[in-house]
């Protein structure tokens, strides 16, 4: 069974053609509730607690099992932001920490199984929710490919909508099945679930090479290159999302921007239709929460190896080369 059916069922009967209902777990306590955290949008703290609540059923499944790191916003989303991947799960109810030795040498690595814990650290400040590409299970094998696509200066909505369409094609192409969704911010993200049989820098090193050639086909597309100054005008591809220890802002988290965009998977005959990559925010969001995660219901079953991508791509995984983890 696809791990995102339940609990879309479970959201449809009740929120459908509704707003999300104004309720939290029963025994958790929000303080500062009427704080404003956005001057742009006007949210209250109390508002993204809520929001968090009414999307929790949908959430989970993408965070199950995986490690998850925080982003908190003690005085709002205009102030300085705090990227936490280890936390002293005492003050977070509901927030699991793991075994030390899934990341030796550091402090113990964050899980959020239940919807306690997703309100826990939304009381605590936290507004975006980052997940690795690896669940605790498999933690030396990730199990999907997130491509960032990240607009330089200049580059527009349409530019990004053909940007992912292209994308899309050329992932097609090698045979490996993709889905999107929207960033919550200025991006997209093209997810590619994998079977996990290649270690990091495999994965990662195949990722870089794709970008690669992505670029060198359509360079007045698409760059290679991180930072501002290389990507004016264009669009980074950003494979880095797939280094040991690197996450990628969840579906259906809010991000910590003006105007608290919601990252919502999205299919790709959608893609035209959306205003933008914060086309659903905190305080719109429920108009999408009965069609929840259906734009996914293949992603389990489409669960897939790399050799015969690799090979059409020319990219050996036995290679002397050694990727760094970035």
């Amino acid at each position: 069974m696809n791990s995102f059916a339940e609990p879309q069922r479970q959201v449809v009967a009740s929120t459908a053609h509704r707003n999300p209902p104004r309720k939290t777990a029963p025994t958790l306590r929000i303080t500062s509730a009427e704080r404003v955290i956005d001057q742009r949008s006007g949210v209250t703290k109390g508002e993204l607690v809520e929001f968090y609540a009414s999307v929790s059923a949908l959430m989970l499944p993408h965070l199950r099992a995986r490690p998850v790191a925080l982003v908190r916003a003690p005085d709002g989303v205009d102030a300085e932001l705090f990227f936490q991947k280890h936390a002293d799960a005492s003050e977070l109810p509901g927030v699991v920490p793991q075994d030390r030795a899934l990341d030796p040498g550091h402090e113990p690595l964050l899980t959020i199984p239940s919807q306690r814990g997703l309100l826990s650290a939304a009381q605590m400040n936290t507004i975006e929710f980052h997940t690795w590409n690896a669940t605790t299970r498999t933690i030396a094998r990730p199990d999907r490919i997130v491509f960032d696509l990240d607009p330089g200066e200049g580059v527009a909505w349409p530019r990004m909508q053909e940007a992912a369409r292209l994308l899309h094609g050329f992932l097609d192409e090698l045979g490996l099945a993709s889905f999107v969704k929207t960033s919550g911010g200025k991006g997209l993200h093209v997810v590619v679930p994998l079977t996990p049989r290649y270690p990091w820098d495999v994965v990662k090193g195949f990722a870089h090479a794709l970008v690669q050639h992505v670029a060198a086909v359509i360079p007045d597309r698409f760059v290679a290159k991180s930072g501002p100054k290389n990507r004016v005008g264009k669009i980074f591809i950003d494979y880095l999302r797939n280094g040991f220890g690197a996450t990628t802002a969840s579906a259906w988290s809010a991000r910590a921007r003006p105007g608290m965009g919601v990252s919502v998977p999205i299919a790709w005959d959608e893609l035209d239709a959306l205003s933008g990559a914060a086309h659903w925010t905190v305080r719109n969001v429920a108009s999408r929460i009965a069609v929840g995660n259906t734009p996914w219901a293949a992603y389990s079953g489409a669960r897939q190896g790399l050799a015969a991508a690799m090979k059409a791509l020319g990219f050996d995984p036995k290679s002397e080369v050694t990727w760094q983890r970035t």
